[in-house]
This record gives structure tokens, sequence and C-alpha cells, in this order.
């Protein structure tokens, strides 16, 4: 039986990055962070370097550019991960733009080696790498010396024990045939794009020896604290605590809607850890029921959390959400940004949903929410919304989502992003003509797994809320716009 070699993983200090790493980077990793110029590859390694970097582990950060790393500086103390006290003490930056110019691998790696020796560093950064090659192609070194430099560098700093970063500017078709992407042991890609008026920056974990990663596109922003990533969060089974599931073979415990008779005709109410699609069109009280399910939470002491992407909650008649807001019985997500990404907001509500333990969300409204997303995220937003929905109810929150439809009156839908499958229940709302008047009348479609009422039922909203009243026989038909014959 043989051990295990126990490789340490190191805290990068970047929002996102260990959990997207499985824990953390790989101590005495040899990495390459790649990507087009503006794609914040100089700030991420940066970010990493004032992280780990103390006098027991210090840093060199070479630079390659024909600027003095005093410019460089200048800007990257305006993030709030810089902190001046550890320059020159426990961080050192060298700059090698006299090397590079000879084009000559030997005096370059001999430099490095110097100040490596010198300093004995743990953490070893080279800004921009690919300044390095361009330079030595220019000189008529070929590939074969590129391979072999890069392959002494690695076995050096190895030996050193010290933790290394190669920064390059490269494009994805740079990579199929480039030595340092097979040396390398970890690869970080980083890609910005412009669509309309957003912008989006996306990261991928390209390698990563014996690191279980998280696979895929990741999102993230650049902000004053730095890099912060939104990895995709993948849906886990739900974990509701057994006083509210009810014990193993028991029905799921019900939430009250906080709507007289409503939770009638649902069959007890929402089960907990159900989603909830709530369908209708403009004015039919979709957020007058958001608002009620949430306040009805206030009242059990559940906690709550709404998205709101349409407009700021506010006194919505008896149910005063701002008042619950300030009270901190409901929480908000901050939906102000236009180029936000599914991962962000599901990143935003999962983290106050843990630090909140709420157990009601309301995302108000699907329509609101896929306008306030970047382009490129609106072409998987159903695979999203899925993903979305089955993360927050696997965390055994119940979630009520709003559809804004228009109402035709001759058809029968319930969202226009066919959403109607992904939900667990559905409330519908709709306007009809009855008796030379317009009246609004809801009806609970589906609650899967559960009894629940048929009817159709006319309600009313009023300045105690939405009042639900009796069906009479005139409505039979309505709902699909095709009444009977009296």
């Amino acid at each position: 039986m043989t051990n295990k070699v126990v490789i340490r993983r190191l805290p990068t200090g970047v929002p996102g990055l260990d959990a997207l790493l499985g824990g953390g980077l790989a101590e005495f990793s040899f990495n390459l962070i790649a990507g087009a110029p503006g794609s914040g590859k100089t700030t991420l390694a940066h970010q990493i370097m004032f992280a780990l970097a103390n006098p027991d582990r210090r840093a060199i950060f070479f630079t390659v550019l024909g600027e003095p790393p005093l410019k460089m500086l200048r800007y990257q103390q305006q993030y709030n991960f810089f902190d001046a006290a550890k320059v020159n003490d426990s961080i050192r930056f060298i700059n090698l733009a006299d090397e590079i110019v000879a084009g000559d691998y030997d005096r370059v790696l001999n430099r490095i080696v110097e100040e490596v020796e010198r300093f004995g560093p743990s953490l070893v950064m080279v800004d921009s790498f690919r300044s390095v090659i361009q330079s030595a192609k220019s000189a008529g070194r070929d590939e074969m010396d590129l391979q072999h430099f890069v392959q002494r560098l690695g076995m050096l700093l190895t030996t050193w024990e010290a933790t290394t970063f190669l920064i390059g500017e490269y494009v994805a078709f740079e990579s199929e045939a480039n030595p340092i992407f097979t040396v390398a042991d970890g690869i970080v890609w980083m890609a910005q794009s412009i669509e309309r008026n957003s912008v989006v920056r996306k990261l991928q974990i390209m390698k990563m020896r014996g690191h279980a990663t998280i696979p895929g596109l990741h999102t993230f922003r650049i902000s004053d604290d730095g890099v912060q990533i939104f990895p995709r969060t993948i849906a886990v089974r739900a974990t509701v605590p057994e006083s509210r599931a009810g014990g193993l073979d028991a029905a799921p415990a019900r939430l009250s809607m906080g709507v007289p008779l409503l939770d009638d005709l649902m069959g007890g109410g929402l089960p907990v850890g159900y989603s909830l699609l709530v369908a209708g069109p403009s004015g039919s009280g979709k957020s007058q029921l958001a608002a009620a399910f949430l306040a009805e939470g206030a009242r059990a002491g559940e906690k709550g959390v709404i998205a709101a992407f349409e407009k700021s909650p506010a006194r919505s008649h008896q149910v005063r959400l701002d008042e619950l807001i300030a009270s901190g019985e409901v929480g908000v997500i901050d939906t102000r940004a236009l180029d936000l990404s599914i991962d962000e907001t599901l990143h935003a509500l999962t983290e106050l949903i843990g630090r909140t333990g709420a157990t009601r969300v309301v995302i108000d409204s699907i329509s609101g929410f896929e306008l306030a997303l970047a382009p490129s995220f609106r072409e998987d937003f159903r695979e999203s919304l899925h993903r979305m929905i089955a993360v927050l109810t696997g965390m055994g929150a119940a979630v009520l989502m709003i559809s804004e439809l228009e109402d035709r009156y001759t058809d029968l839908r319930f969202s226009p992003y066919g959403a109607a499958f992904l939900t667990d229940a559905i409330i519908v709302q709709r306007y009809v003509e009855l008796e030379g008047q317009l009246k609004r009348v809801m009806a609970v479609v589906k609650i899967r797994n559960s009894d629940h009422s048929h009817e159709l039922r006319p309600y009313e909203i009023t300045d105690g809320g939405i009042v639900i009243g009796q069906p009479t026989p005139g409505m039979v038909g309505l709902l699909t716009g095709h009444p009977l014959p009296s």
C-alpha cells in the first residue's frame, strides 16, 4: 500500500476562485494566467500575490515591460487589496527590460535565477511572459529553444519550492502548439467581450493538475476590491430541516401564502422546497401576491428574500414590504447592474439565504430578470433558470417567480420562456369580461404530487389586500377565454 503525496492548497484571496479550484491553488505549481489585453490578468496575479505574500512567504514580481514597475504600481495600488507595507519587504518588483531587449533566453533565465537566489521567494510571477518569447523569436531563437527554456525555468522554480505564475497575452488558437501550455500545471484563461452597452468577463480553468475543478465558463467582475468570480453553482439535493419536512414518509410541510382561501385552493399552501410560478398580465396583482407571501413568512418568524428587477419593493396596500426590509425580516438583492449574469445573481441569492436562513424567495419578475442580463447570458436563459430553481429549492427554500404575460383572452399560456414545466406549482391570473365588466380571475393550475382545487375564482385587490371570491356558473371556461353559453 502506497501513501499519497499530500499537495498543500494555498488560499488565493480571490472571492470564488478557491471554490472553482476545489479548495485553493496547489503549492509549488507552475501556472499560466492567459488572455487578451485588458481581461484582468495582471490584476488577478497581483490580488493573489498580495493575499499570499508575508515575511515568511515572500514574492518576486518580474516585469518585462518597457515601463518601470513604479508606473504599474501607480494603477494597481488603487485596488483595496494593495498593501504598500508589503512592498520591498515581502514583495519585490524587478524589471527585466534590459535582458528582454537582447532576446537571449539564457540571459533572462540567469537574471531570474540571480534574483530568486538573492531574495528567496515562495511566489514568482513574470508579466508579460509572452514578451520574453516575442523578443527571443525576433532574435532568431526557435521553438526548441523556447521549450527548453520553459522546462529549465519550471524545474528550477520547483527545486526552489516556489509557486510560479507566468502572465501572457494569448488568443485561443495560440494554445494549440505552444509548449508553455504543455508544461504548465495550471492554466487560467480570462476573456472579456463588449455586447452592446455591457462588458462581459468570463474565466475558465483550462487545466489544473491534481485538482477537481468546476468545468465551464464562469462570470467575474473587476471592482475596487479586485477580481470576484461567480462559479457556476451545481444543484444539490434539498436539505430541508426535519421539523419542516414532516418526516421521511410524510408529505412536506406547507407554507401559507398569506391570502385567505388561497391555501385551501392549493390543498394547504405551498409545500416546502417547491417552486411556484405566478403568471398573469400587468396589473393583475402578481406582486401583491408575492408581497403577501413574504409578509406571511415574517408573521410566522421566517426570513424572506426578494430580487426585484422591475421596480424597488415598496408599500403594497396592507403589506408594507419596505418596513419588512428595513426591519431585516426580508432581504433584498441588488439588481442595479445592467450586465448581470445568472451566476452572479444566484451567488447573491445563495449567500443571503445562507446568511439569514431565509425560507421564502421571490423573483419579480422573470422578464425583468432577463432584461437585466447581458445579451450573451440571454441565449441560455432557460437552461440557467432551470439551474437556478434547482439550486434554490435544493437549499430548502420555497421560490415564487412572477411571469409577466400579455393577456390575449383566446389562449392559455404561463410563461414566454417555457418555464412552466420547470416549476412545481402554477397559479394563473388573468382578466375576463363578465356581465359587461372586466374582472380578475385566478386558478391553481398545478401543484406537483398534490391534490388541489381546479376552480376558477374571481378576486379583487382592495386596501386590505387580495380578496378571493366564490365561483359563479358563468365562469366556466373563462380561463381559456371561451365561456360556455348560459
